[in-house]
């Protein structure tokens, strides 16, 4: 009588018949499904500088320009976090040493200070390729990556530049590549492997809609990533998570090659960093506003947007407010910095939300050189940190970043 049950056989070992080493199959052996054995397992391992062509799931990248460990996921390399200076359970594309960069009307400064301590002033790190301001930076947790801003250098004008240093390394910026539109009053936000810069003025001086995309890790041009859900906007916002980026606020033309001016938005939309799209809406900031601050202020789950400009008086803002970033909705109200302020720089480590600088409008007590901080997971007004290097180097319009220190 016949069994209709496939038996199981369990091998801890398959050897030759003398039992001194691999057998040697004049057919491959296959599985059920007819495959061969060898397809079933599709771990592979590199070690390089370069991201790995055609991965498959579960590959391994040893990045040795950066020396970070990452896994392929879903489309893109996860990078995975070891014995590093982050806070626990902070996203690997944060770091301990907070940077505020150029700003001022245009200065090449890069500051930096440690996060983690605290409280503490900034000290000088290096120098950009140009004077900057109204750029936007973007972190993988060790390189820093500026892109766009107007320069005043000879020639004065709107910049395509993409630069970049390493975090841990005091020193000048480096040349990256370029962005695929030259703008300024633009955003950055991003994952461990990615960042991708929002909208901005070009230099038509006309608003945009324009999003491009580098991975931060390679050198090179940007590439067209999709278009945000407003038709153009300037002096915007913008926070992330380990997926997603979320752009927000801003000063707005309809449509973007012209039209007539039509206030300021509390818009937020977002995208997922790793899928190449245009933004879908993602609810509304608390208040209208623009010219809010520049770096991205987030830990694992929750992101902050920080002051502004508003349209009748005091013209200013000292409004944090916050959204749960997985989970599409208005933002909530978080507390406030000491005094109204736009053009405010602001990075993290992960755990503390920190705010640079920027300028009272009306100006009562002029510009200030003052960092403040906050918690990101307890909702409360600012408190002081320390000082920027001086209220005449990079206190209004720089753009703020953090990457490790070792």
């Amino acid at each position: 009588m016949g069994c209709s049950l496939m038996p199981e056989i369990k091998v801890d070992a398959v050897v030759n018949l003398a039992g001194t080493g691999k057998p040697n199959f004049p057919v491959s052996p296959t599985h059920s499904g007819g495959s061969a054995l060898s397809t079933l397992n599709t771990y592979s391992y590199t070690s390089s500088g370069t991201e790995p062509s055609s991965p498959k799931n579960g590959a391994i990248w040893w990045d040795s320009s950066n020396n970070k460990v990452k896994v392929y996921i879903d489309g893109g390399f996860k990078e995975i976090s070891l014995n590093t200076d982050y806070p626990a359970g902070s996203p690997p594309y944060l770091g301990s040493r907070g940077f505020n960069i150029g700003g001022t009307g245009a200065t090449n400064t890069i500051q930096y200070f440690d996060i983690s301590a605290g409280s503490g002033n900034a000290s000088d790190f290096g120098d950009l390729l140009l004077n900057y301001y109204d750029a936007a930076a973007v972190s993988n947790g060790s390189r820093i990556v500026l892109g766009g801003g107007y320069s005043n250098n000879s020639p004065a004008e709107v910049k395509n530049v993409i630069q970049y240093w390493a975090s841990a390394t005091t020193g000048n910026a480096t040349d990256f590549g370029d962005l695929t539109v030259a703008r300024h009053h633009l955003t950055a936000a991003g994952d461990a492997t990615r960042g991708i810069w929002a909208a901005g003025r070009n230099s038509s001086n006309l608003k945009t809609n324009i999003m491009d995309y580098v991975t931060l890790a390679s050198a090179g041009n940007a590439t067209d990533f999709g278009d945000r859900t407003i038709n153009g906007a300037d002096y915007i916002s913008s926070t992330n998570d380990a997926t997603y980026s979320v752009f927000g606020g801003g000063e707005q033309k309809v449509p973007p090659s012209g039209g007539t001016f039509t206030g300021y938005t509390n818009t937020l939309d977002y995208v997922t960093t790793q899928t190449a799209a245009n933004a879908t809406d993602f609810g509304d900031r608390t208040i209208v506003t623009y010219d809010t601050a520049q770096g991205v202020i987030a830990d694992a789950t929750r992101g902050l947007f920080v002051g502004g400009y508003i349209a009748s008086s005091p013209y200013a803002t000292n409004v944090i407010d916050y959204i749960t970033i997985a989970s599409p909705g208005n933002a909530t109200d978080f507390g406030d910095l000491d005094a109204a302020r736009a053009g405010v720089s602001t990075t993290s480590d992960g755990t503390t939300g920190v705010m640079m600088g920027g300028f009272d409008f009306p100006s009562s007590s002029g510009d200030h050189d003052k960092i403040q901080k906050v918690t990101i997971q307890t909702a409360a007004n600012a408190t002081d940190f320390g000082n920027l290097v001086s209220t005449s180097v990079g206190y209004y319009n720089g753009s703020g970043a953090s990457g490790a220190a070792s």
